[in-house]
């Protein structure tokens, strides 16, 4: 047990009313928002691992631009039934992964909701599209809200209303965790960047997203309970995973990026599958009423995870507005019929244990974004040929009679498939490149293909397995994708080199290179260049158990290399992965892919030939060795308590580069890291003069907006810098800004923190002036004890380069005295 003085109590973050069966609302709570604050014992497990009860739920108020949909909304609120409100709030099956229920006397068609934070999943003449750590790779904003706008464009003409996406969390907490890929980058700044670029380009194309999944769901392993085996299947063998964080992580790390997504005014959160600080995350009412309700200003809607809700009026109590998938309950990860909303929600409000105020704000919520995005419309209806391929609830399971109109089967491809082709190369990291290996000589009479990665797929056009051979451009579960079409390396580089000549000799069989060795394979000629292709798998629902690659991906490098003077290896994966080839003499170029979407083929021979110069960036640390990473996954438990899965996030802020600054550790490749095919300087880091002069340590007291405080969102600095392409290639550079806080800034704050970055096109020998304007929250830490964003006393130092290992240039500044 760990002793905490009482007088810290204040200042502690825990996100909650606890799970249902152990702190909920008294029935008869009619006291000011916010005063129900469970009382914390004095003597508790930890500095964390608690989470006091917040309620009732705040209404929305339409801030932020939604008061005239809002009125809308109400209006069509005030014509329901009790009933329709209820199934309003409850999934059901149908066509699309999620359904909300039509009301035809109301002309209101329902809702579709569809994943894909990389597709339409449940689509067919759909495009896949880079995936989310590809996109924040290239540390690109235009990128982000250009492939989410024509991402959305897709959904929309399917009949999506809602798109299932972006992906704030995981964060990247742990290099194993399985779903990371799915998000954007180990880093709270640049992810909310790429979340709130992504959720303007879905939303200006008139879908609505969702920022998922709030909050700190950072493993796979037990992110749902155990249950016994008895008919209901509500008993708990073991409760899910608790993520147990302390108030400042959870707003400097965790929940940083979904603070932009608010800003950005998403349609709706969807709460996650784990607990948080012991409270389930979809009944935690600190997190949804206080936290995302009430601190980040959020208008929207809260749905929970598919499966994810574990109590009907503890949830509703707590903030969640919609249950999913509604009809179902998960059982362990199999569906069975049930729900705690549909007709016990009724109950509830016609036994006045919900207030029907209550039940009358989940609806308008989820009726807002609906008008404020003209879904009423005259919007398309969901194509027909979506529900067969609707593996969560095929069409023997709908209870509901869906009409469907429109064409079916209807090609929503447009144009995408040159964006993609043009994004897959801005999302590529060039690692290494050595002996001016890339780009590729035109004139190279002898090129060789080895890696089960290189071809097309074998098993089928969608992504469920981790299957032997074929390119992995996209993974699997709920991010899976549908290829109507994909270009393979192995077809798009034998074009090219066929084109000038060259003889192509292609070993895609892992087990026969590693076994045979490279040079018993290949005509006794050495090839101008051997080109290797590995990846590694991440899925929904499991964690990754190494950081190698896959199908002895490594050896197949050592084996090749050990013949071939010039190895160039390209990597598709899910982000982090060890690389003990780099330092082998013969590696003399490494190219990070990432999962490149359905033009993966055309993309590396891209980057390959030189038609584009490369210009992405790590969004993580690659180390050297698995066990330099730190925050390792809870993936087992000593004893067989029903709440003893616990995930203590003691790390803290030390999450990503921050950790290895902060201890140290030397890296093979840093966060932020990349090359090009050009070389680029920065100089001259100045403070401009007109940043306020009576800045105060806390911010006014401003009303609150969407996003917060309005007054964290205000310009207090502006720096500027010169960039230089210094080489003879015209290319993009990538000039980036992080912040050293003052010493006194509490213990444990990081080194260095992003807090900037550009992306700027320079042709050779051309100069220009890059700015980094900086927000208060930018260089603000978390106050527990004011709960507040403090700007610190003292010297600031500012530090601008090409990487977090990478400065150029740097200059300090004062901003509070």
């Amino acid at each position: 047990m760990k002793t905490v003085d009482a007088t810290l109590l204040t200042g502690l973050l825990l996100a909650s009313s606890a799970s249902a069966s152990t702190c909920q609302a008294p029935s008869s709570y009619t006291g000011t928002p916010f005063s129900y604050v469970q009382p914390l014992n004095t003597t508790i497990l930890s500095p964390y691992g608690h989470s006091p009860a917040v309620y009732p739920s705040p209404k929305t108020t339409g801030n932020g631009g939604w008061e005239k949909a809002m009125a809308k909304a109400k209006d069509f609120v005030s014509q329901l039934t009790v009933d329709e409100k209820a199934w309003m709030a409850t999934g059901q099956p149908g066509p699309c992964v999620g359904n909300v229920l039509p009301i035809p006397r109301l002309n209101f068609s329902g809702l579709c909701l569809q994943n894909g934070p990389q597709c339409v999943q449940q689509g067919d003449y759909s495009s896949v599209f880079v995936s989310g750590v590809s996109a924040a790779a290239s540390w690109d904003r235009n990128l982000l809200y250009d492939r989410a706008y024509a991402l959305a464009k897709e959904h929309k003409a399917k009949g999506s209303h809602v798109l299932l996406g972006p992906v704030g969390g995981p964060l990247g907490r742990s290099a194993y965790g399985g779903r990371a890929w799915e998000g954007f980058a180990a880093d709270p700044y640049l992810t909310g960047v790429c979340m709130e670029e992504s959720i303007l380009g879905m939303q200006d194309a008139g879908v609505q997203a969702n920022a998922k999944h709030f909050v700190a769901y950072e493993q796979e392993i037990q992110r749902n309970p155990t249950y016994a085996p008895d008919a209901n299947a509500t008993t708990y063998i073991q409760d899910s995973v608790s993520s147990n964080l302390d108030d400042r992580t959870m707003h400097e790390i965790y929940m940083w990026p979904f603070a932009n997504a608010a800003r950005a005014r998403a349609a709706s959160f969807m709460c996650s599958y784990n607990r948080v600080n012991g409270s389930h995350s979809c009944q935690n009412s600190y997190v949804l009423n206080h936290l995302l309700k009430n601190e980040l200003g959020f208008q929207g809607y809260v749905m929970s995870d598919w499966g994810a809700t574990h109590g009907g009026v503890a949830s509703v109590e707590s903030g969640m507005d919609m249950t999913m998938p509604g009809g179902f309950t998960l059982y362990g990860e199999l569906w069975t019929e049930g729900s705690y909303y549909g007709k016990n929600l009724t109950e509830a409000v016609n036994n006045g244990t919900v207030s029907v105020d209550r039940l009358d704000d989940m609806i308008v919520r989820i009726m807002t974004p609906y008008y404020w995005l003209n879904q009423d419309k005259n919007y398309p209806s969901v194509d027909a040929s979506v529900g067969p391929l609707n593996v969560d609830s095929p069409p023997d399971t709908w209870l509901y009679d869906w009409k469907f109109t429109g064409t079916s089967n209807r090609d929503v491809r447009s144009n995408h498939s040159s964006l993609i082709r043009e994004h897959g190369a801005a999302s590529t990291v060039l690692l290494k490149n050595e002996r001016n290996a890339l780009p590729l000589r035109k004139n190279m009479r002898n090129v060789a293909i080895f890696g089960n990665d290189a071809g097309p797929i074998t098993q089928a056009t969608t992504v469920r397995g981790n299957y032997q051979y074929g390119v992995l451009a996209n993974s699997g579960s709920s991010g899976s994708c549908r290829f109507s079409t994909l270009s393979t390396p192995l077809n798009a580089i034998s074009s090219r080199a066929e084109e000038g000549g060259a003889i192509v000799q292609v070993w895609m069989n892992n087990t026969l290179v590693v076994e045979n060795g490279a040079s018993a394979l290949l005509d006794p000629q050495v090839p101008d260049v051997c080109l290797v292709f590995v990846k590694s798998w991440a899925v929904e629902g499991e964690d990754r158990q190494f950081l190698e690659f896959d199908w002895n991906g490594s050896a197949v490098v050592e084996s090749v290399a050990n013949y071939c003077n010039n190895t160039v290896v390209v990597t598709h994966s899910a982000g982090v992965n060890v690389m003990p080839f780099a330092d082998h003499p013969n590696v003399t170029a490494i190219l990070a892919a990432h999962y490149p979407g359905e033009q993966a083929g055309n993309s590396i021979a891209d980057l390959l030939y030189g038609d584009v110069n490369p210009s992405a960036k790590l969004p993580y640390v690659v180390a050297y060795n698995e066990s330099d990473y730190n925050a390792p996954l809870t993936t087992g438990v000593a004893t067989s308590g029903t709440y003893d899965w616990q995930s203590w996030f003691d790390e803290e802020l030390e999450v990503g580069y921050r950790y290895f600054d902060a201890h140290k550790i030397p890296v093979r490749y840093e966060f932020g890291f990349g090359l090009s095919y050009t070389t680029f300087n920065l100089t001259k880091l100045v403070a401009k003069a007109n940043h306020p002069s009576n800045l105060t340590a806390l911010p006014a007291q401003r009303p609150v907006q969407p996003g917060g405080n309005p007054a964290l969102w205000d310009i207090v600095i502006t720096l500027e810098a010169q960039v230089a392409n210094t080489g003879s290639v015209d290319g993009f550079a990538t000039p980036q800004l992080y912040v050293q806080f003052p010493k006194s800034t509490p213990s444990g704050t990081p080194p260095s923190q992003l807090r900037g970055f550009d992306k700027v096109w320079l042709r050779a020998g051309e100069s220009k002036t890059v700015s980094f304007d900086l927000m208060r929250r930018d260089v603000s830490y978390w106050d527990v004890t004011a709960q507040d964003w403090r700007i610190p006393a003292g010297s600031f130092t500012f530090k601008s380069g090409f990487s977090s290992r990478d400065f150029r240039a740097n200059t300090t500044a004062t901003l509070v005295r």
